[in-house]
Order: structure tokens, then C-alpha cells, then sequence
């Protein structure tokens, strides 16, 4: 099946040895603050319909099936449901196989598209903000790490760390606000989930530790400037 399409790095987010790195405290925490801001950004929405891309991993569908949200999610192999098994079977998710870069719906089918822990592994990303765009009627919600200096030094120190880390793209604010107004969608809003790496939180292991730092962080508005990764809200024009 994989062999179909061109991008599947939601195989790899949607397993259990991705979802390890989530695991503990710390973890659930790092979890919580995208959960907080993606949930209430839908919930404002309203929607009917909501569209989980490269969403096997449950971060998001699981909370907003939780909400009483009609949620599908999109994996490129059946094996991109084994960790939200049991939701599909009891008809609080559905789950449908295929191509994240030409999404098997027709234009307009879904009030939302969230997509998190995909874009930054997609090399061909221009794509799939187009087909996200493409099947959305009023917002689309993806998470990116930002681009700068000290992102090459981060992603060494992290693999030194981790052992396991894939590669991933950093972007521009500007670049990204760009290609979804190619495609017909302008920003509403954006919010940075960390002023401190990920990294560093995973390694210190104390969640006390790691809400403290942040909260500082926020206050002195470091995180509202310089916060990675962000979460960002694209709506129709």
C-alpha cells in the first residue's frame, strides 16, 4: 500500500514507538498545551465535519472526537489506525486510507483540516497545503517548527539525545502565510506551543520544572515571539 504514495511519514508519527517520546509526565504535558489551543480554536469553529491528516497518532483526533466532533482521519497505510483502534470501533472516529497529497475527498468536504507532526516531514508540503486547503470550507490548522539559527544546533543536540531523530523542515512564518494564500487562504491566528526546546524538557523529567520555565517564558512574552513549534490558523478568503 505504501508504495502508492509519494509521502508516509505519518507510518512513523502514528506508531508506538513515536508515541513513546510523548510518554510520562512530560510528555502528556507537551501534549496537553497543542491539545488545549487546537481544541479551542475548533470549538470556536463550530464545525460539522473535521478532517485529521496524517492524524493515526490520535494527538488530536481523540480530544476532538472527545468534544463531540465528527472527525475523520486521513493515514497513507491501514497500519495508521492501530493506535486509534479503538475509537474507529466504536464509531467515534472514522478512518480512511489514501494519499495525503491527493486527498480521496471531493473540494469543500470538511468544515476543518488539522494536520500536526506531518508538514515538517513532507518534502513536498507545497502539496499538501494545497490539497488541505482544497477540502476545507472554512479553516485549516497545522503545526510547524520555526526557522532559525539555532535550529541546526538543536536538531544535533536532540539526535545526541534521542538516537532516532528524523530530519524535518523549518519554516518561515512569511513562507508559510504565503503558499496558503496561493491557495485561496488568509491568517487568522498563530501561537507558539514553546519558548525552550522540546528537547530540553524531554531531558530534564520534571514536568514541575519544565510549567514553570514556560510560564515565566510567556509571561515575558518570549514564547508569543520566539515559540517553536507553532500552531497556526489558515481561513477562506
Amino acid at each position: 500500500m505504501t508504495e502508492q504514495y509519494p509521502e508516509t511519514a505519518d507510518i512513523e508519527t502514528s506508531s508506538d514507538g513515536y508515541a513513546a517520546r510523548f510518554a510520562g509526565p512530560v510528555g502528556e504535558w507537551m501534549l496537553g498545551v497543542q491539545e488545549a489551543v487546537v481544541c479551542s480554536w475548533v470549538r470556536d469553529l463550530s464545525p460539522d465535519a473535521v478532517l485529521d491528516v496524517g492524524g493515526g497518532h490520535g494527538q488530536l483526533a481523540i480530544p476532538l472526537a472527545r468534544d463531540g466532533h465528527k472527525i475523520t482521519v486521513l493515514g497513507s497505510d491501514p497500519v495508521c489506525a492501530k493506535r486509534i483502534e479503538a475509537e474507529i470501533q466504536a464509531g467515534k472516529i472514522e478512518f480512511v486510507t489514501g494519499n495525503v497529497l491527493a486527498l480521496p475527498f471531493p473540494d469543500k468536504s470538511f468544515d476543518v483540516v488539522v494536520s500536526v507532526r506531518l508538514l515538517p516531514h513532507c518534502e513536498r508540503w507545497h502539496t499538501l497545503v494545497k490539497e488541505m486547503c482544497r477540502v476545507a470550507r472554512k479553516s485549516v490548522i497545522v503545526d510547524y517548527p520555526v526557522d532559525s539559527r539555532l535550529s541546526s544546533l538543536l536538531f544535533s543536540v536532540k539526535r545526541k539525545l534521542e538516537g532516532n531523530t528524523r530530519t524535518w523542515l523549518t519554516f518561515r512564518h512569511v513562507i508559510v502565510r504565503c503558499e496558503f494564500e496561493r491557495n485561496g487562504f488568509g491568517f487568522k491566528q498563530r501561537k507558539g506551543q514553546f519558548f525552550l526546546p522540546m528537547v530540553l524538557h524531554r531531558t530534564l523529567k520534571r514536568r514541575e520544572i519544565s510549567v514553570f520555565l514556560e510560564a515565566v517564558c510567556r509571561k515575558l512574552g518570549l514564547t508569543r515571539r520566539w515559540g517553536s513549534p507553532v500552531l497556526v490558523e489558515m481561513e477562506r478568503t
